[in-house]
């Protein structure tokens, strides 16, 4: 039976680029559809060249004729079409590589004679047709077989497998339509192992021989990738590590372009996969556009108008704050950390990182906009510390200061400060350089001078006759700071301090009414020179998070009379989530080896240490260990009427504002009131505190619960003069109770009412977290 072995549908080789956001498979989907839709458009011009065939009798005979000279043709005739289409995409941003896709289709048969001689009338210019009535017209299929390119079997049977296993109309024994056929050869090349598909039709006495004849892909033998700076290699080394020696799979390739594109992604940098290149030998080429910083430059903004303006801070400055460098890939998540990394400088009220496109497609210009806050400020204020001397002005005193916290524009701080009162009285000046010049560990340099006057009663108490006692200090050093490893910080530094005891008419004395001394070397004053050492771990740096500090502090008998001793300190803090409420566990501890000042000595009992004692009254040691747990939850607060509020609150305070006990440090975060309390109130005061932070909106309302323990270890005997043994303290004691927290401008307010093992209740109150 004579074959019409020239009727053969080809596609063309093709060399598929990387698209930008379709897949590769999408893509040549659509482009096989409309390379289909151009042979139909021939199959319906050789319907209308049967309209002009001669002699026609009957209207049904001519109908009968033309089809059978149609499907005579279709068969025999020497005919030639052929058909191309091209898609070829803008040059994107990032790549200028064209994108190109081709298809092509024919039909063709060698030896063929002249149109004109079977009697057909060419059709006219422009006559149009319509392909899709023949979409169901089936051919039946014999034997469908999967052949190379030459038309020979395939060397490795697992290629052919994957291609039949791809069919799902073509079965031998079976009808198919073009359609199908068109939508096979698009599933081999779906399939991804395949660069092109040619189904060839050969005509035989059963029926069409469907013979695919594929093109296999290269093997993978080697991965060339360009230009990912950042990308880390081994990324790419796990994604093609199974694929070696493998036939190259456009579907898997399709994947780890789209992971490599996800990596960039979540990582906030601007890069991708731009290009892709599959060489003989098996050798795969991915280049990657990478959005690199080309420059960084700083501009000031009018916090009033938003114009630019000059700025006081030194624009490298601010630019060594950054991580971002030129040169590197620009990362929006980075960018984020140097935002807060300028906005940590506490120097500016807004901050900002814009990008922008430079000359190089693949570069991008930064610009860091700022708004500059007022940098140098006065300050003046007063207050009462209560608890540190009797009389109707008890605890009154004053402040004032100058700070600046961008001085010479650089960063630095300046703090100048003045706190006075009948007893205490401190005078500061601070100067901090965040960032030493030249320093790449981000090392802090502080230098202290003070002259201070604090109570003394913390060791020494009251003095029998009901007189008290006071502390000098002149203190002056330097100190180094600088974080060690994420989330632990170091500081080291070399303090020298001036130290003695004056009565309250300020004359220095070396004994107390008990007779014990108040100095180690037997002087009017003490003078030591401090080697001090500090670690610090602060975990997320939340209050309730984990912390632990750890502080030693050595003496250095530079001269004959300088005291010489070592101290050792350690707190350690954790905080558990507990349903709606949040527990949080302290322990602190030190000891103290060598000769040192009695005032040095670790004071127990207080607001800061063991709650319901006063402050140093459960004993004062060379060593000590207090521990403490609170259990704290949100109270909700109710609305009432202003005038009502106040008329409470004045109505509970009044009563009890006057019987104080101890003090505190003038202007600390520290300060402490102690008031004796009238049991029969505590409810009622509680609801008006509540109820009167909800008035001013300080801030949510906690509650809390607590239990503290501190130990003196039996050292209190040891410390020169046991001024603990005078006074009876016990040296070990625990206390209990409950206590509201409310958030305000000046930081935690808290009030508490505590109970001790004495059966002595006691309020306190303190401003700032407890150390």
């Amino acid at each position: 039976m004579r074959q019409t072995d020239g009727v053969s549908f080809t596609s063309s080789s093709l060399k598929i680029p990387l698209p930008s956001s379709p897949s590769l498979s999408q893509t040549l989907s659509s482009l096989l559809a409309g390379t289909r839709h151009s042979a139909f458009q021939f199959i319906d011009s050789l319907r209308n060249r049967s309209n002009y065939v001669q002699n026609r009798r009957t209207r049904s005979t001519e109908s009968t004729q033309s089809e059978l000279r149609i499907h005579s043709l279709f068969r025999s005739s020497p005919l030639l079409c052929s058909a191309s289409l091209s898609l070829t995409t803008q040059n994107h941003n990032i790549g200028r590589s064209p994108l190109l896709y081709s298809a092509s289709l024919s039909l063709t048969q060698t030896g063929s004679t002249d149109s004109t001689q079977s009697g057909l009338e060419v059709p006219q210019k422009g006559q149009l047709t319509t392909a899709g009535r023949y979409d169901n017209e089936r051919v039946l299929i014999s034997e469908v077989l999967v052949r190379n390119t030459a038309g020979e079997e395939l060397e490795r049977k697992d290629l052919e497998m994957e291609a039949l296993t791809s069919l799902k109309a073509c079965r031998a024994n079976s009808a198919s339509t073009v359609r199908e056929v068109q939508e096979d050869v698009q599933r081999i090349i779906d399939s991804g192992y395949f660069s092109s598909c040619m189904p060839v039709a050969v005509d035989t006495r059963d029926g069409i021989r469907l013979v695919f004849q594929i093109e296999p892909n290269e093997e993978f033998h080697g991965l060339v990738c360009e230009g990912a700076n950042v990308l880390p290699s081994k990324f790419l080394e796990d994604a093609f590590r199974d694929e070696q020696g493998k036939v190259v799979n456009r579907k898997h390739l399709d994947e780890v372009i789209n992971s490599i594109n996800g990596w960039y992604m979540e990582r906030g940098l601007y890069g991708l996969v731009s290009g892709v290149d599959i060489f003989s030998g098996g050798i795969i080429r991915l280049q990657v556009a990478e959005a690199e910083v080309s420059n960084i430059s700083v501009r000031f903004l009018d916090r009033k108008t938003g114009k630019p303006t000059k700025g006081k801070t030194k624009p490298e400055t601010i630019l060594r704050q950054l991580t971002t460098k030129k040169g590197q890939a620009y990362s929006m998540l980075q960018g984020k950390r140097d935002v807060d990394a300028v906005s940590t400088m506490g120097l500016m009220a807004d901050a900002s990182i814009i990008p922008k496109p430079a000359g190089d497609p693949c570069k991008v210009d930064l610009i860091m906009n700022v708004v500059e806050r007022p940098s140098g400020r006065f300050s003046a204020g007063g207050g009462i510390s209560s608890g540190i001397t009797s009389g109707p002005l008890s605890g009154l005193f004053g402040s004032f200061a100058y700070s600046d916290r961008n001085l010479f524009g650089r960063n630095q701080k300046l703090n100048i400060s003045l706190e006075r009162g009948q007893i205490d009285s401190i005078f500061r000046i601070n100067y901090t350089n965040p960032w030493i010049e030249g320093d790449d560990k981000r090392t802090s340099r502080t230098i202290i001078v003070q002259n201070s006057r604090t109570s003394g009663t913390l060791v020494h108490g009251n003095q029998h006759d009901n007189s008290s006692l006071s502390i000098d200090r002149l203190t002056a050093g330097v100190e180094f700071s600088r974080p060690i490893r994420p989330k632990w910080s170091g500081t080291a530094g070399l303090n020298f301090q001036h130290a003695g005891a004056r009565d309250e008419k300020g004359n220095l004395i070396i004994k107390d009414f008990y007779g014990s001394p108040l100095t180690a070397s037997g002087k009017l004053c003490d003078d030591v020179l401090l080697a001090k050492f500090e670690s610090v771990y602060t975990g997320s740096g939340d209050q309730g998070s984990s912390m632990f500090a750890f502080n030693m502090e050595q003496g250095l008998p530079i001269m004959p009379k300088w005291l010489f001793f070592n101290r050792v300190n350690a707190r350690a803090r954790k905080g558990v989530k507990i349903g709606p409420a949040h527990l949080l566990l302290r322990l602190s501890g030190g000891h103290v080896v060598g000769n040192f000042s009695p005032h040095e000595a670790f004071a127990i009992g207080g607001t800061n240490s063991v709650r319901g004692y006063k402050e140093g009254a459960v004993g004062s040691g060379r060593s000590y260990v207090v521990g403490s747990s609170e259990v704290s939850f949100q109270m909700e607060l109710l609305n009432i009427n202003k005038d009502s509020v106040y008329r409470e609150v004045l109505n509970e305070i009044r009563p009890i504002s006057a019987t104080t006990k101890s003090g505190t440090h003038i202007g600390t975060s520290n300060l402490k009131t102690e008031l004796t309390w009238n049991t029969s109130k505590i409810y009622r005061y509680w609801c008006s505190i509540t109820k009167f932070a909800n008035m001013l909106k300080l801030g949510p309302v906690e509650g809390v619960i607590f239990a503290d323990y501190g130990h003196d270890l039996w050292s209190g005997s040891n410390v020169p003069g046991n001024p603990a043994g005078a006074r009876y303290k016990p040296g070990s004691g625990y206390g209990y109770g409950f206590g509201i927290r409310v958030n305000s401008p000046l930081g935690p307010l808290r009030l508490e009412y505590a109970f001790n093992d004495r059966q002595a209740k006691r309020f306190h109150f303190g401003v700032g977290h407890r150390k």
